[in-house]
């Protein structure tokens, strides 16, 4: 899921239906040709020995992080096209559907519940975001689109 404006430090989200990312890309390329133009590069912020994360502990950990103690950083991809580029937050194939909603929403900077949800789960979805923002402002290059 796309924001309308692309350019932000958080483009939107891809929720993969499996843990298996690279069986995924094809359908997440297909996806984001019309908006990227050609798809000509991908880049990743994480390693396959990380192995799988969840939202809730990436925010937990983060919450309860004390100075100069380290977060599990979400994970992020920069999909080059060949009219305009995306930062996406890839959310973790296992995460509640609940939640991974909430951060797609979020994410796009579309409107959630409007406040009649769970609010533990809109405070998890922005807590994750805000992690998403200052890692994208670290790992990203600054992309032309």
């Amino acid at each position: 899921m796309l924001a309308g404006q692309l350019g932000g430090e958080i483009d939107g989200a891809w929720w993969p239906h499996t843990a298996s990312v690279a069986t995924e890309l094809p359908e997440l390329v297909g996806a984001l040709h019309r908006a990227l133009g050609e798809i000509v590069d991908i880049r990743i912020n994480w390693s396959v020995t990380e192995g799988q994360l969840d939202l809730e502990t990436i925010a937990t950990g983060a919450r309860l992080m004390r100075a100069g103690e380290q977060y599990r950083r979400p994970r992020l991809m920069v999909v080059v096209g060949r009219n305009a580029s995306a930062k996406l937050l890839v959310v973790p194939s296992m995460t509640s559907q609940a939640l991974g909603l909430m951060v797609l929403r979020t994410a796009a900077g579309l409107p959630t519940s409007g406040g009649t949800g769970d609010s533990r789960l809109y405070e998890t979805a922005r807590v994750v975001m805000r992690l998403a923002e200052v890692e994208s402002a670290k790992w990203c290059d600054p992309i032309s689109s």
